[in-house]
């Protein structure tokens, strides 16, 4: 049986919105201790992250001891010419001053500078609306996540955060463009997948 996968981001969608702020908090420090135990993310030293905008797990405290740890922190920058993301190193102060500017589609991003190319990054955490036992991520729908990662197959690490629901049992159609995760994090899981 195939997967309506409009249906399917609706749900979600709005599953995502549904999540209390004391879920957020349970979900994010329960992801947060896993994490550490990762050995990819243990070994990387430049981290690109996104800040969380749409009810995704929220990435404050992966922020905050990644800056802790001494680890460089990347944002995405959505590039207006390709569609594809670029990523751009913060330090905590801007970070904490929150110094960022809003994107058209909702997200907060860097502000306009020059990003580099994903594969400078060694850890890539990203968000997703849901991902299967087999490594396929379903994202918003815009493909930036894809269409960046295509030209990077190698590195970096591709982790995807997620809560519990987020998981799909069945196998979700996977398209020649779209990029599989290594690994995916929900607050009760960690999947590893051959990718």
């Amino acid at each position: 049986m195939s997967v309506d996968l409009k249906f399917l981001r609706k749900q979600l969608r709005h599953q995502r919105r549904a999540v209390s702020s004391f879920q957020h908090k349970q979900s994010q420090q329960q992801v947060l201790s896993q994490l550490l135990r990762i050995k990819a993310f243990q070994q990387a030293k430049k981290i690109g992250i996104y800040l969380n905008a749409f009810g995704e797990i929220h990435t404050q405290h992966i922020i905050e001891y990644c800056f802790k740890l001494g680890k460089e922190v990347y944002l995405p920058m959505i590039c207006s010419m390709n569609q594809q993301l670029h990523w751009v190193q913060i330090s905590q102060k801007q970070y904490r001053n929150n110094q960022f500017s809003y994107h058209p589609l909702g997200m907060k991003e860097p502000m306009a500078q020059r990003g580099l190319h994903v594969s400078v990054l060694d850890f890539l955490i990203m968000p997703l609306l849901a991902c299967d036992i087999y490594g396929t991520r379903i994202g918003m729908g815009g493909g930036f996540y894809d269409k960046t990662l295509a030209s990077a197959p190698n590195k970096p690490y591709r982790l995807g955060l997620a809560h519990d629901f987020q998981l799909i049992q069945q196998r979700l159609p996977r398209e020649v463009w779209d990029q599989p995760l290594d690994a995916l994090l929900t607050p009760s899981k960690y999947l590893h997948f051959k990718r």
